[in-house]
């Protein structure tokens, strides 16, 4: 069987339990979820969502058909590798001493990442890219010892000047979220 990898931006009303009712979804369909992140977006009381799932075999249309009916999804958009910007943020927290501390900073600076904590034996470096690039990274560092590894949901955006909100009637109509 073949194994497909999709990214989908969804634009949901920003509600309580939205996130739950998506992610089951999902998982009642025996999906998982690679990736997911959330938040705001341009246009008050609607969220994003990019969800990242590989699917083995199995079309995605019966879920996405069926993100459609839920009521708080506003609209569903598959984001294609190479008609997006797609971006991860790494922190990694590797071993660096004195004596491998300059080799580790060259390693930084290559991948264009840059420190943001320093300790007498440990560097912590954040990295934003593609997936392929931030594992490249993490090869490339593994041999000094990597210490800790975090990373954020795949955020991403469709190339161009065309928005996923932009002629959307519904979007403008969601009253926004008071606090």
């Amino acid at each position: 069987m073949t194994t497909t990898r999709h990214t989908l931006s969804v634009l949901v009303e920003d509600k309580p339990g939205v996130l739950a009712r998506v992610a089951s979804l999902f998982s009642r369909r025996g999906f998982n979820i690679e990736s997911l992140a959330v938040g705001n977006t341009e246009v008050p009381g609607v969220s994003r969502m990019t969800i990242v799932v590989t699917v083995e075999g199995l079309p995605l249309e019966q879920v996405t058909k069926q993100l459609n009916k839920l009521v708080n999804v506003l609209k569903i958009v598959e984001l294609e590798s190479d008609a997006s910007v797609q971006r991860q943020i790494r922190l990694i927290k590797v071993r660096a001493d004195a004596a491998t501390r300059s080799q580790v900073l060259e390693v930084v600076e290559l991948f264009r990442a840059k420190v943001v904590d320093v300790a007498l034996d440990a560097v912590t470096i954040e990295a934003t890219g593609t997936l392929d690039k931030l594992d490249a990274l993490v090869r490339v560092l593994e041999p000094f010892g990597l210490k800790e590894l975090v990373q954020s949901g795949m955020v991403a955006l469709g190339r161009g000047s065309r928005s996923i909100s932009g002629s959307e009637q519904r979007l403008r109509a969601v009253p926004a979220v008071s606090a």
